[in-house]
């Protein structure tokens, strides 16, 4: 049987699955025998932490397989993959949904107050309370700016035109219009520079560092909400920083960090208008499920069967 070594936890469900067919072997980076199970390893599964570069695989003699349970593939180095022959598997699509109802649910919390009550009001309590919990404005008067129309980004953009937005998106590639769910393509400056609500959904690769800098936070809208849910090294956090202090009246969640976790000296920490969660975007157990069954492509590979998901 071949040997499967899985680096970070996986829903239960899919080692199991996975067990009936290899050797399953569940060990973190950090664990002294990691290097050992290593060693024997025919594949690899990790999901977000787990780093995959010519120094891991120079300890992976018998690897033929890399499995990322998730969609980015920040983590893994592909040239040093294909240098070795190390097919790389993963699971598009598996978090789209729960991303897309995070950033929606970010809007929400940006725009609508909100108070639960848990206990009684005086008249004049409850009327002062509708008074102040006002809010100025609802989704479908306001214009979101999708940054990257990829997979996420359009099913936001979809899930934007039902509310009754305004939904601008900006992307390298010529989009066809039946994937665009309404939205218009707009150049970078009118992106920034017209959305009420900014979301950051561009891909990992090495040139989008700091895509967000100062420049583009200089073009943004003194009130805009920012939304990154994408990658932490995607914005300049002391631009970021600078902007949001400079402008009380803006927010920004931010749910992705360069590096993760941060630290006491992060940038971003104690601005009142900046919201941090700890990534969180494709936290749902449906989520985590499908992204686990990356073990299906693992499997497949070691059958000498084509992956579904290979990332060429």
């Amino acid at each position: 049987m071949p040997t499967v070594l899985v680096a970070e936890p996986l829903a239960p469900d899919c080692v199991t699955w996975l067990r009936e067919r290899c050797t399953v072997i569940e060990r973190s980076t950090d664990d002294p025998t990691f290097h050992k199970a290593l060693a024997e390893a025919d594949a690899l599964i990790v999901r977000t932490y787990a780093k995959v570069d010519a120094a891991l695989l120079a300890k992976a003699p018998k690897l033929r397989v890399v499995g990322r349970a998730g969609v980015g593939l920040d983590n893994i180095d592909l040239h040093a993959c294909r240098a070795r022959s190390v097919r790389v598997v993963h699971t598009p699509g598996a978090n789209t949904d729960a991303v897309v109802e995070f950033v929606v649910a970010c809007m929400l919390d940006a725009t609508r107050h909100r108070l639960y009550l848990h206990t009684h009001l005086a008249e004049t309590d409850w009327n002062k309370l509708r008074d102040e919990l006002v809010s100025e404005h609802q989704l479908s008067s306001l214009t979101l700016g999708i940054y990257g129309c990829g997979r996420i980004g359009s099913r936001l953009a979809r899930a934007a035109s039902a509310l009754n937005m305004r939904v601008l998106y900006h992307d390298i590639r010529d989009i066809d219009p039946a994937q665009r769910h309404g939205a218009t393509p707009v150049n970078r400056e009118t992106l920034l520079a017209q959305s009420d609500i900014i979301s950051l959904h561009v891909d990992g690769r090495p040139e989008n560092r700091n895509l967000l800098d100062a420049d583009a936070f200089g073009r943004m809208r003194s009130h805009a909400v920012f939304i990154n849910a994408a990658r932490g090294f995607l914005v300049d956090p002391f631009a970021l920083a600078e902007f949001m202090i400079a402008h009380p009246r803006a927010t920004a969640i931010v749910d992705v960090h360069d590096p993760e976790p941060f630290g006491p000296d992060y940038p971003l920490l104690d601005i009142d208008n900046i919201h941090l969660t700890p990534h969180i975007a494709a936290a749902t157990r449906d989520a985590k499920t499908a992204m686990s069954w990356v073990v299906k492509d693992i499997w497949k590979v070691l059958s000498g069967e084509p992956p579904e998901h290979e990332a060429l």
